[in-house]
């Protein structure tokens, strides 16, 4: 199957979840089910090398083919799209840099790859990958992670005992392997590991305790729920102290990701609000309409520009936050004037526009918070 042909099967299944908007928008939980419709799309396989039977090529040629397919998500079901955005994300960590040592030989290279040959094998039997890095108090920066990690074995073993607690893990109990931040014994400073959470219970008896379920006013379906980990087994990534070169390498990539997402709710609430408002002879809504319109292109400017530096740029980190930083406030513009031009029946739980509107401000309260994402800003800007 081509992707071509992928994108497709991902358009008409979002067509499928469309139909059902409203009750998908009082939704407080996720549906098994619709990952399971998602994979069989072949959604999973955009993010796994074609020599292992996938679509991934890179960070810069993958990057427009995932975010079609999750704009495509977004327009029929928001916390789905959110959630499904997880996978892509988090694989681009291994396949993002496929080389990470001079020499194939190289025991760090060696172990590299067979964790991603691993990787490739958990996708293709259709499990899902997601994050949940937050932590309370941390602001949403994952290099300030207070989890701790200790060693099971001996020295060179990737397996440890994971104890913190996280937040904002989008898609708990619904994806199977979660991937953290913590300090591994005596090192000092945190590290990637992920988790296998296949058929854990949240009640603590298997060193995982849910602290609060998500009741999130946007994307309310997401279960980004706040857990609290005990001894709990973890593997730690086989490129060992690779934070910050991670971050570099994927982070303009997933920005992106997360961004798509939004745009794809704002193009589907411009498709409606068209509908709804033709043929209007009413003047403050054919402003406002024309508003809409006007910010609605600046969103696709910056999206487009968002990706072209991911494609283009070796470090596209600022062009892509100075792009996310820009949608997410256009975003909230565009459902507040198109709510306004409709009426106070958009904000009915009938409606979806009220749903829309609290959706699009997710992008800038939770990925990052405002306040990490200036801070990252200005340093960017400074450098």
């Amino acid at each position: 199957m081509s992707v071509q042909q992928l994108q497709e099967k991902v358009v008409d299944l979002a067509t499928e979840f469309s139909r059902d908007r409203g009750e998908r928008q009082r939704r407080r939980s996720l549906d098994r089910a619709d990952f399971q419709a998602i994979a069989e799309t072949g959604y999973l396989l955009l993010a796994i090398p074609e020599s292992a039977g996938g679509h991934w090529v890179s960070v810069e040629e993958s990057v427009r083919p995932i975010c079609s397919a999750l704009r495509a998500l977004a327009k029929g079901d928001s916390s789905v799209a959110l959630v499904s955005a997880m996978h892509p994300a988090v694989l681009s960590y291994w396949f993002g840099t496929p080389q990470i040592a001079d020499s194939p030989d190289d025991p760090q290279q060696r172990a590299w790859d067979a964790q991603c040959q691993w990787i490739c094998e958990t996708v293709r039997n259709g499990d899902w990958w997601g994050t949940i890095t937050s932590e309370p108090g941390s602001g949403g920066d994952v290099a300030k992670t207070k989890a701790t990690a200790q060693p099971t074995s001996d020295s060179g073993s990737l397996n440890y005992q994971l104890s913190g607690q996280k937040h904002f893990g989008s898609g708990s109990g619904m994806l199977r392997y979660m991937v953290t931040t913590a300090i591994a014994q005596d090192e000092g400073k945190p590290d990637w590991f992920f988790l296998d959470t296949k058929d854990v219970p949240f009640d603590g008896s298997q060193g995982v305790k849910m602290i609060a379920e998500w009741d999130g006013h946007g994307m309310p379906a997401t279960q980004s729920h706040a857990l609290a980990y005990e001894d709990f087994p973890a593997t730690r990534i086989a490129w060992k102290n690779s934070l910050g070169a991670i971050a570099m390498r994927s982070g303009g990539f997933i920005g992106c990701l997360f961004t798509s997402v939004i745009v794809g709710i704002v193009e589907q609430a411009m498709e409606l609000a068209r509908e709804k408002t033709a043929g209007s002879e009413n003047a403050f809504v054919q402003v406002e309409m024309t508003r809409a319109e006007t910010e609605y292109w600046l969103i696709q400017q910056a999206f487009d520009g968002m990706q072209r530096a991911v494609e283009q740029e070796p470090d596209p980190r600022k062009d892509v936050l100075l792009g996310k930083t820009g949608i997410a406030e256009l975003s909230e513009s565009v459902l507040k004037r198109l709510c306004q031009a409709l009426g106070g029946g958009t904000f009915s739980r009938h409606s979806p526009f009220g749903y829309w509107f609290e959706d699009v401000r997710a992008l800038g309260f939770l990925r990052p918070p405002w306040a990490l994402a200036f801070d990252q800003l200005k340093a960017l800007l400074d450098e």
